[in-house]
């Protein structure tokens, strides 16, 4: 062999070369290209909707497309294809092929589309031949998420017994590890007696009939509620459905409290009035339970109130329920498994420490262990199946204090204080984390946010509202966070702005039409379509 012989083969060698992860790194690229709408080759039409595209994508990944482009198909050279018989939304039937064919090609906005699709529809989902052809990691990965949309727990028991009897021989090994995923105790006594405890499956295994003993001394045995694992007992919850946000009572520009009730349509962007209540009350306390909205206590211009009224919006009509065991403005209102929790606020002479449960079964209001503090215009929320007190005022003093709520347990501990003193503020939680806005310190009147993590027990500081805002009401809805109205120092507000996390904006959205602040607030989810 030559010298130069060598020096080509050398030269040859550094002209080789591979990258083992092209296919995978190939499609994000792609997607990102197609994203920005550059080296698009067709446009595909489905109905009212366009979709651009590369041809050699589509080839390579549908065979429908690559017998469409291959062969002398006369849509082969068309820039437009018009798909005939499709439509262009998810559909139950369709979303878990159109999710896992989305995690496939890397598509992480049509992922999380379907995704999400999949989360609102469930129950819907569940009776799909998709779902039964789902594999077992899927399944459970699916029954063990929070954010299942189901009126109960019920059906996703139901859902898990018809994916094992699809296939039985195969899959009844699995019902254990997937029973452990379902929260048996959230079911109805009734319903665990009479249909899981009887059921085949559940009876021919040891495993699956200690599940139920579990749920059924979660009822019998209130006590032994904490030791079960915090997930068993947490309320499913799809924080991607949208809601209808009233803002119930408050205060008009003269500062005289309202009965007046109106309605944020997030799609439409819009606020329109509704039936409004019996009595005027701002400061008032509101909670949704069962798609029904509480209006409680308040102050009606002249006193604190005791006397609570139901709104039903199907029928668009307000109904007095029973009153509380004491009157109170400016106190928190949260809902726990059906439950109505109000935290502290003013009698009038002074800040309450007191904490009242109301259950609409028996339309009865008891007193439950007292807050460490007394507390008015505090914040409060439930976040991860316990409320959290945060800040508020004795009328001496304002704090930066946390504590929240252990219904099992009926006691309360004390969490990492906020970063700022904080009354008159709001607070909620979605995801992950607990969120406080706005409020007064003592000095001023704030625009400050801060965020809670309960896994570091730290509090952090939270990009800035554009509005200082005390008397606030803050509500999740849809992944995003409303501030609902408020004080500014100078005059009451009307004007609403959202938070949302992706790009840790607030943003201003409509006004309200009949309030200037002080309102509260409750969120009904929109059943999906």
């Amino acid at each position: 062999m030559t010298m130069s012989d060598t020096i080509f083969e050398e030269l040859e060698d550094l002209m080789h070369f591979s990258v083992a992860d092209l296919p995978a790194r190939g499609y994000a690229v792609m997607e990102e290209i197609r994203r920005q709408g550059k080296l698009c080759d067709v446009t595909l039409k489905v109905g009212e909707h366009k979709f651009s595209a590369h041809r050699i994508v589509l080839a390579a990944s549908i065979p429908y497309f690559h017998a469409m482009f291959t062969n002398d198909m006369v849509e082969c050279k068309q820039d437009e294809i018009v798909m005939q018989g499709m439509d262009p939304r998810l559909h139950p039937k369709n979303c878990l092929g159109v999710r896992q064919f989305a995690e496939t090609m890397m598509c992480t906005t049509l992922y999380d589309a379907a995704n999400s699709f999949v989360h609102q529809h469930f129950v819907e989902v569940s009776m799909s031949e998709e779902f039964l052809a789902l594999r077992p990691e899927e399944v459970l990965e699916l029954v063990g998420c929070d954010e299942l949309n189901v009126q109960a727990e019920e059906q996703v028991f139901e859902a898990v017994l018809a994916w094992v009897r699809h296939s039985r021989e195969d899959r009844e090994s699995r019902l254990p590890e997937l029973m452990s995923k379902t929260r048996l105790p959230l079911c109805r006594p009734q319903f665990i007696a009479d249909r899981v405890q009887q059921d085949e499956l559940v009876r021919c295994c040891h495993k699956c009939r200690d599940f139920v003993d579990e749920a059924k001394d979660y009822h019998l045995m209130p006590e032994r509620r904490p030791h079960l694992p915090a997930y068993k007992t947490r309320q499913r919850c799809c924080t991607s459905i949208a809601g209808l946000i009233y803002a119930v009572g408050g205060l008009n520009s003269a500062g005289d409290s309202l009965n007046v009730v109106e309605v944020f349509d997030p799609i439409g962007n819009c606020w329109e009035r509704c039936q409004p209540m019996s009595t005027a009350r701002s400061r008032v306390g509101v909670a949704v339970v069962n798609g029904l909205l509480y209006a409680i206590g308040g102050y009606d211009g002249q006193s604190r109130l005791r006397t609570v009224e139901v709104y039903n919006p199907e029928t668009d009509t307000w109904t007095k329920v029973a009153s509380m065991n004491t009157q109170r403005s400016a106190m928190g209102t949260v809902v726990v498994d059906g439950h109505i929790y109000v935290c502290g606020g003013y009698d009038g002479k002074s800040s309450l420490n007191s904490v009242e449960c109301y259950s609409p079964e028996t339309d009865r209001w008891t007193l439950v262990t007292e807050m460490s503090a007394s507390r008015s215009a505090a914040g409060v929320t439930i976040f991860e199946g316990r409320i959290y007190v945060s800040g508020g005022h004795d009328g001496l003093q304002i704090f930066n204090t946390v504590e929240y709520y252990n219904p099992h347990t009926a006691l309360w501990h004390p969490v990492a204080p906020m970063i700022n003193k904080r009354c008159r503020h709001g607070a909620a939680a979605f995801g992950s984390n607990l969120y406080v806005a706005g409020g007064y310190d003592g000095s001023g009147f704030l625009s400050g946010a801060e965020v809670y993590s309960s896994v570091a027990d730290q509090w952090s500081h939270l990009v800035a509202m554009n509005t200082r805002r005390s008397r606030i009401s803050l509500v999740a809805n849809s992944g995003r966070l409303h501030a609902v109205g408020g004080y500014d120092g100078q005059s009451n507000l009307s004007s609403m702005e959202m938070y949302d996390p992706e790009t840790n904006r607030w943003t201003f959205m409509a006004p309200m039409v009949c309030h200037e602040g002080g309102v509260g607030v409750g969120c009904i989810p929109l059943q999906p379509a």
